[in-house]
């Protein structure tokens, strides 16, 4: 007998990844993962594999819009997980499916370079976004790296590109992993001025879908109804263990193990 689903539903606004390990096959598999029912709106298709992105390609934003739309319309969303953008357009057309679900959870990864290095979006996209698009976000999660992007700060410390950051979006993580320190520093800073640091064991390798897989599952746990700063533990936790359990099928970096292998 079928029942109507109990799981939450997040739209993921990602790009495609044709190797699997990044973009909305993270998402989906992040949320299966929390128990959550993923509905994946393609904003861009890329081209990359486990090494390097090569070349991507933003999506009219008429398309993205009628896909998101068609979700919405029929599913009750519970939650919005922000991926790759890559235009300043691709900026205001979040921002006008983000005011048809206002009062959801909205977690933003910036997604500005790849792992391996590659450009995921045109240069002045960092700053469209941090000028417009965190407004409406509960929560960014940049790695450092990225921070120092948004908060134009090339050699900023974590505390330096919060300060610079925390007037435009209400909570920020700041993950570590980019150094050589034998333990990984993830900081979540709050305007209120409160903040939580969480560290972690660094893994050997390196990793392609990380940042994918911990904004994806921050906002599954969000839409559960967990507590920021507990939803925060909890994806940094379990993206560390899809980290220590990843799969090398190409010729660069790890893929992030997020399902188990018996899971149907």
């Amino acid at each position: 007998m079928k029942t109507p689903t109990s799981r939450p539903v997040v739209l993921c606004l990602s790009g495609h990844d044709p190797s699997g390990g990044a973009g909305l096959q993270a998402d989906i598999e992040a949320l299966l993962a929390q128990g959550c029912h993923a509905a994946p709106t393609v904003t861009a298709l890329t081209v990359q594999d486990t090494v390097n992105v090569s070349d991507f390609r933003v999506l009219d934003r008429d398309w993205v819009l009628a896909q998101a739309i068609a979700v919405f319309a029929d599913l009750p969303v519970a939650a919005i997980k922000l991926g790759m953008r890559g235009s300043r357009q691709m900026v205001d057309t979040v921002l006008q499916i983000r005011h048809q679900l206002p009062g959801i959870p909205l977690v933003c990864d910036p997604v500005l370079r790849a792992g391996g290095g590659g450009a995921l979006g045109q240069d002045e996209v960092g700053y469209t976004m941090r000028e417009r698009l965190f407004a409406v976000s509960t929560i960014a999660t940049p790695n450092l790296p990225e921070a120092r992007i948004l908060a134009e700060l090339p050699d900023g410390t974590p505390d330096q590109c919060a300060e610079k950051l925390l007037p435009y979006i209400e909570h920020l993580l700041i993950t570590g992993g980019h150094g050589d320190e034998r333990q990984v520093h993830n900081r979540l800073y709050s305007r209120d001025g409160s903040r939580h640091s969480f560290v972690c064991q660094r893994l050997p390798g390196s990793y392609h879908g990380s940042g994918c897989t911990l904004a994806s599952t921050l906002a599954g746990r969000l839409a559960l109804g967990q507590e920021l700063v507990s939803a925060v533990q909890f994806a940094l936790d379990y993206t560390w263990r899809t980290l220590r359990d990843a799969e090398q099928p190409g010729h660069g970096q790890f893929i992030p193990r997020r399902l188990p292998l018996d899971f149907c």
